[in-house]
């Protein structure tokens, strides 16, 4: 039978994380379960919650940095910055109903998985803007790494090591890190019906120029057609989207040095601020890859490999793909099969370079196949050491990365 748990302090965390250390009993780690299906299965006896670690314990907005414990709900952080027009500049994405999670995420959950928006390309991923952090070890160890500023950071920056690591090295107790004002306005620059070769060249032409572009994406058809933006799905072709953000006369300005830019490209339409953030909002939430069962890959590659990637998985399988990071970023279902592909998207990989996850599949299918990039002999021995130091029972969601640590 599984036992749930909801430690209300981190003396209560390191208390039981000491007694299941010394009793090897494997433990399921999650704040609110948003991502409970991305990874494989585990055969955890004990689930283990951050959702009673609650409460924003520090927010000073001239300094523009925030304190929360990391049950704290992504909406409760984002209602108390919107407050004080402020913002998390990463914007933190939510593939929740991708794989059959709540709604809300949790700040701890956004930092142990690292998952960016589209504004990366500009201001870096989740853990650029992790600044401290208080955590329990998989033996029941309290630690502290960061504090409040950039400069505390010395020495092994832990911060960076936790985040990204889902919750297989320790629990995150409490998360400080930075916030950004909100943008005064936002633009949109779109092209419509452009082939995936020219699209990401169009973005990353863009990205080239002094114009601040903070979101670089492309839509195949298939996609735009789940758009919840009226004006944009009614248009039937691919969508190419080019963000600016920043005061309401920078952005006059550059939008229009920047369409003189692309102008080769042909035509660019514009969305003002009132149908900019709607339609970049709707990104966040990855609405494109919702109410679908296909199985759901997410692919880091050079921006200018991404249509070749996209291309030759093609040649083995569908592929429906939606472009972020420039080109860089690439979200990609294709057909049910009983490796989801794996076998043929490795082997491209390999080609092209980069990494895939798998984010979306059936249990028996991310039982079956590596899920995360399988790692470079190098790089294994390190992430085993570092999971031997961190958690020397292995009892943090144990093969949740990888089957056999």
């Amino acid at each position: 039978m599984l036992a749930n748990m909801r430690p209300v302090d981190e003396r209560e965390f390191s208390r039981l994380l000491a007694e299941a250390s010394a009793t090897s009993t494997p433990i399921a780690l999650a704040g609110a379960g948003t991502k409970a299906g991305v990874g494989r299965p585990m055969n955890a006896t004990t689930h283990l919650s951050t959702r009673a670690l609650r409460g924003i314990t520090l927010y000073e907005p001239n300094e523009m940095v925030m304190s929360a414990r990391s049950g704290t709900s992504l909406a409760q952080i984002e209602d108390a910055l919107s407050a004080r027009r402020q913002m998390l500049a990463f914007e933190p994405i939510g593939p929740a109903s991708l794989a059959g999670g709540e709604a809300d995420g949790t700040i701890g959950g956004i930092f142990a998985t690292n998952l960016s928006g589209a504004r990366r390309i500009r201001v870096g991923a989740a853990r650029d803007h992790l600044l401290g952090v208080r955590a329990v070890s998989g033996s029941g160890e309290v630690f502290k790494s960061g504090g409040r500023v950039m400069k505390n950071v010395t020495g092994l920056d832990l911060c960076r090591g936790l985040a990204g690591s889902w919750g297989t090295l320790a629990v995150m107790c409490e998360v400080t890190f930075k916030v950004q004002p909100m943008p005064e306005e936002t633009a949109t620059l779109v092209m419509l019906g452009l082939p995936d070769e020219i699209a990401v060249e169009v973005l990353c032409e863009a990205m080239t120029t002094p114009y601040e572009v903070s979101g670089a994406v492309h839509l195949q058809p298939s996609f735009v057609a789940r758009l919840w933006h009226d004006g944009l799905r009614a248009q039937g072709q691919a969508v190419t989207a080019l963000r600016l953000e920043n005061f309401a006369k920078s952005v006059a300005y550059r939008k229009v040095r920047l369409k003189e830019h692309l102008k080769a490209y042909g035509e660019i339409h514009d969305l003002d601020t009132e149908n900019s953030q709607p339609f970049w909002g709707e990104l966040r939430q990855l609405s494109v890859l919702q109410d679908s069962d296909a199985p759901l890959w997410r692919i880091s590659t050079a921006p200018t490999a991404g249509p070749k990637v996209v291309a030759a998985i093609s040649a083995y399988m569908r592929c429906r793909a939606f472009y972020d990071w420039s080109g860089g970023l690439v979200w990609a279902e294709v057909l049910p099969t009983t490796d989801a592909g794996a076998a043929d998207i490795r082997r491209v990989i390999a080609a092209h370079g980069g990494h895939a996850t798998l984010i979306r599949a059936e249990p028996q299918v991310r039982a079956a196949v590596e899920v995360f990039q399988p790692l470079e002999a190098g790089l294994e021995r390190l992430s085993r050491r570092l999971k031997a130091t961190f958690d020397p029972a292995g009892i943090l969601n144990p093969g949740r990365m990888y089957a056999h640590f």
